[in-house]
């Protein structure tokens, strides 16, 4: 039986078979004021795994946002609780800790942060990946949760651990990720898993 090369963040336990992983798109954005991805979002998967490639905002010290819509994209205001913490090491060598983050935590129909204090240094940026689960559903609330590392602007590894749901039955059909502030750089690509 042949394996997909997936190793995943938070599924290290789990072998994906080659076709159980599906590529779905890859939007990589210069600049922008986001990337949504729109289309693709059905029944057809019960997983779908977002991966951030080179997340750079344009403004120093922003949060990398997450939000969800139900009507296609025309609006990204689901209602949404979540939970933050975090792990973080200085350039310095001088502190470390991880820690629950309250201030980061999420209810309501905003968008909200994935990775926060986000330097715009040329060589700072944000990777990681989220899962968001079984998005077509009309019974259940959709589950998701997320891991990233960035570069903060104060010049330290920040590694962001977040999980939440959306408080819908409405069945999501796009999303859309941002910078708290400025513009986006980078790529994101989508995968539907079977």
């Amino acid at each position: 039986m042949s394996l997909l090369p997936y190793a995943s963040l938070t599924h290290r336990r789990k072998a994906y078979r080659a076709g159980d992983v599906v590529l779905l798109s890859s939007q990589t954005a210069s600049n922008s004021a986001s990337i949504a991805f729109t289309s693709d979002i059905t029944s057809t998967y019960g997983e779908y795994i977002f991966r951030f490639y080179n997340i750079h905002p344009e403004t120093d010290n922003t949060h990398f946002q997450f939000q969800a819509s139900a009507d296609g994209g025309s609006n990204y205001n689901l209602s949404v609780v979540t939970t933050y913490f975090q792990s973080y090491h200085t350039e310095a060598d001088d502190a470390a800790t991880m820690s629950y983050v309250a201030s980061q935590d999420h209810v309501g129909t905003s968008y909200f942060a994935l990775n926060h204090t986000v330097g715009a240094d040329n060589d700072q940026s944000v990777a990681g990946e989220l899962h968001l689960f079984n998005p077509a559903s009309t019974t259940y609330a959709k589950q998701f949760h997320s891991r990233t590392i960035g570069n903060a602007s104060s010049d330290y590894a920040n590694e962001g651990f977040v999980g939440g749901y959306f408080n819908t039955t409405s069945a999501i059909d796009a999303v859309s990720f941002k910078e708290a502030s400025g513009n986006i750089n980078g790529t994101i690509k989508m995968w539907g898993v079977k």
